[in-house]
């Protein structure tokens, strides 16, 4: 059964030193505090190219999370892959397999981030085996 989960984000995007600066490269850290159905906290890592033309990029990004999604508490790892071209945003963030922990083990599922007026809001599709 997919179960839905759903609610706001704070993130503090840090640059980080990076070696490829002058190809468009950029490195940052990630550090999130998830609010709603998901009440967690992430800590991460992102790497984004700028192209030729404006309004058109892509990043990549890891992020271990770590709380609780439907009263289960544990750990897993969230993968980001986004595009914008000339403007266009095109995103996918989905749960790496098997890398969930604890209570949550054996977690799946994709999520859909949002902005709006300056604020981060998430809907989370998920699957969890039936607890013990």
């Amino acid at each position: 059964m997919t179960n839905h989960a759903k609610g706001t984000f704070e993130v503090n995007l840090v640059p980080q030193k990076t070696e490829a600066t002058s190809a468009n490269l950029g490195r940052m850290s990630i550090d999130k505090h998830f609010q709603g159905d998901l009440h967690a906290t992430s800590k991460g890592e992102m790497l984004s190219a700028m192209g030729e033309v404006k309004g058109s990029a892509g990043y990549v990004a890891i992020e271990r999370v770590s709380g609780s999604l439907g009263g289960r508490n544990g750990t897993f790892v969230l993968m980001h892959t986004g595009t914008m071209a000339r403007g266009v945003a095109q995103l996918s963030v989905m749960v790496v397999p098997d890398s969930a922990t604890g209570e949550l083990t054996g977690l799946a599922g994709s999520m859909t981030i949002k902005i709006e007026a300056g604020k981060h809001f998430y809907e989370f599709d998920y699957t969890l085996p039936e607890a013990p």
